[in-house]
């Protein structure tokens, strides 16, 4: 379980991110569009997994124009930004704001991806939800980066995770 906060206040996840030179645990998640996504349509691909709690947020909503802008320019590379929002709101965000070069899914068929990441947050206000974090997956499958974001109200460490990926 790790503990982070919100605001201050400790709130804990369900576990803990998957640890460098592990496996990433595979899933299936709901693309904007309504299709379903799972780890393997990114076969031989590196994966930026920008996980945070809803889109409707400044915070989240920074981290995914910011990933959209830098992550996304690495060749070989796909970034997915992945929150509890239903599909329509991923579809909303994205076409409002013109992000276009990101993979945007929802985990609400999936509850079992934020127990597999160790990010489903299990007390306090945002309970259920998923917490902010970072997992870079290299081509073979292995978690190569990992960062739980200690304080949910901040942004992740994007040059750790950009370093990470070359």
């Amino acid at each position: 379980m790790a503990q982070i906060t919100l605001k201050g206040n400790p709130v804990a996840t369900v576990g803990e991110l998957p640890a460098a030179g592990t496996a990433a645990p595979s899933f299936t998640l709901v693309n904007k569009d309504l299709s379903e996504a799972n780890m393997a349509d990114f076969a031989g691909k590196r994966i930026v997994l920008n996980i945070f709690p809803s889109l409707d947020t400044p915070v989240c909503a920074a981290s995914v124009r910011r990933f959209n802008l830098e992550a996304s320019s690495i060749p070989d590379t796909v970034v997915l930004c992945i929150s509890a929002d239903l599909p329509f709101a991923h579809k909303r965000f994205c076409e409002v704001e013109g992000i276009e070069n990101v993979v945007s899914l929802s985990v609400f068929r999936s509850p079992e991806f934020g127990s597999d990441y160790g990010v489903t947050i299990t007390d306090g206000p945002l309970k259920g939800i998923l917490s902010r974090a970072v997992v870079i997956v290299d081509k073979d499958g292995k978690v190569i980066h990992a960062e739980q974001v200690p304080e949910i109200t901040q942004e992740p460490d994007y040059e750790a995770a950009l370093k990470a990926m070359v």
